[in-house]
């Protein structure tokens, strides 16, 4: 969570107006730690929040729509070779598409074909 620099420079100065850590931490409703950082920030002249780094997607987003569409059977682990990613990124990356990839395995399909033969035995 990002507090302004208001917030930051009001906690600062009421701690140094000799106020315990403590009491400046439930006032402002912050942990002892961040104020700590806030102090060492300020000796750095630096008080303002850092920019948050923005982790770029692995898979491409175009690639991958574009991958599924000419093969809309596949599965996860066979997209996640073809990109050089693990199946939990490939999902995760659908999920983000909003691309669903639902499949049967064919364990499934073999538990269903062995239960109708029972089913029709009787």
């Amino acid at each position: 969570m990002t507090y302004s620099i208001d917030l930051r420079k009001k906690a600062l100065n009421y701690l140094k107006k000799g106020n315990s850590w403590q009491l400046a931490s439930e006032t402002f409703g912050v942990t002892t730690r961040t104020l700590a950082n806030w102090l060492r920030r300020e000796k750095e002249q630096n008080l303002a929040p850092k920019p948050r780094k923005c982790n770029p997607s692995k898979i491409d987003s175009e690639k991958l729509r574009d991958y599924i569409s000419l093969h809309p059977d596949a599965y996860l682990k066979e997209i996640a070779k073809e990109f050089c990613a693990t199946a939990s990124a490939v999902f995760y990356a659908c999920k983000r598409l909003k691309i669903t990839l639902k499949k049967r395995s064919h364990f499934t399909k073999n538990e269903m074909r062995k239960s109708a033969k029972h089913l029709t035995k009787s």
